[in-house]
């Protein structure tokens, strides 16, 4: 079989734009990085399915090409099959969440030559174990963040609305910031707040009343926000971001803030540096959902552990 990178292309992403997008992307591709294999999802988990069984076939490198929802689940399958196989981006999403983390550019010729000549990061990865629509328990490895609150709700206002206010070809310059920023006012308005359990590391149990939680791995989320400003992708840490009970007239006239990382200075914000944490309804009969790397993918109760130095990442 041959060993060449593969390239995991999701068609659906930045609004179903990457499929048209593909030709050019791959001609890109080839000149900036060089010859490669390829393989096309249709439908969720395909792209896990796929970088495992290329990841167990011997495959050094194993490129995702979407948004932070495709480069979540090539991600866990590398994980799964327990090899050396390194991640590689190539961006065409919505949010380009993780890639910022990395400072990989959005355009091809760039995002090639970084696959091409960058060099491989060690960093660690979150753990989530969580209930799934089913009400089973199941496991998600992430890159970037893991939340409930608001953030579920933006996620699925996001999904609903589509990019049905933008040309479809401009999804991947104006969609991500225009979709996630609408959402956000939307949701601010309408998300209750949640009453909740967390338990950090050792720490005992304590009820709380939030807007917001993130357990973040990376810095950003949300299309853009700087949600963990100092977090760090090999410190064997989450950086877990509070916010607190705070008004929505509060949270509209501060969000810009999100955006530039300065929201960790406001009162009802707090930022706890914690490798474990458990969280749970106070009331066991709500329903919280929560959403990982940018994906809806089932609710509390949930843990989450930090997998220090777990996956090879190339980067610039």
């Amino acid at each position: 079989m041959s060993k060449l990178p593969l390239v995991i292309v999701n068609p659906a992403s930045a609004g179903g734009a990457t499929q048209s997008a593909w030709p050019r992307l791959a001609s890109d591709l080839r000149t900036h990085f060089g010859p490669f294999a390829c393989a096309f999802t249709q439908t969720s988990g395909d792209a896990i399915r796929l970088a495992e069984e290329g990841a167990r076939a011997g495959r050094a490198l194993i490129i995702a090409c979407g948004g932070d929802g495709t480069v979540s689940e090539v991600a866990n399958g590398i994980l799964r099959s327990g090899g050396e196989t390194a991640l590689g981006i190539l961006p065409s999403g919505t949010g380009g969440d993780f890639r910022r983390t990395l400072k990989i550019s959005k355009r091809t010729p760039a995002a090639a030559a970084i696959l091409r000549d960058g060099k491989t990061r060690v960093i660690d990865v979150g753990r989530a174990i969580f209930q799934n629509s089913e009400g089973e328990e199941v496991e998600r490895y992430f890159l970037g963040v893991a939340s409930f609150g608001m953030s579920a709700e933006i996620i699925a206002r996001v999904k609903e609305d589509g990019k049905s206010f933008l040309p479809k070809r401009s999804a991947n310059v104006l969609g991500g910031k225009a979709s996630f920023a609408l959402a956000t006012v939307r949701a601010t308005l309408a998300a209750p707040r949640r009453r909740v359990k967390v338990k950090l590391d050792a720490s005992p149990q304590r009820h709380i009343t939030v807007a917001q939680i993130c357990v973040a791995n990376a810095r950003y989320f949300g299309g853009g926000m700087n949600i963990a400003p100092d977090a760090l992708l090999d410190d064997g840490k989450f950086d877990v971001i509070v916010i607190g009970d705070l008004g929505a007239a509060r949270i509209l006239a501060t969000g810009y803030k999100l955006y530039l990382g300065t929201h960790t200075s406001l009162e009802q914000v707090h930022c706890i540096r914690t490798s474990r944490l458990t969280v749970s309804p106070a009331n066991k009969d709500e329903n919280i959902a929560i959403e990982i790397d940018g994906e809806l993918l089932g609710h509390l109760p949930a843990e989450f552990q930090i997998l220090p130095r777990a996956l090879k990442v190339r980067c610039a």
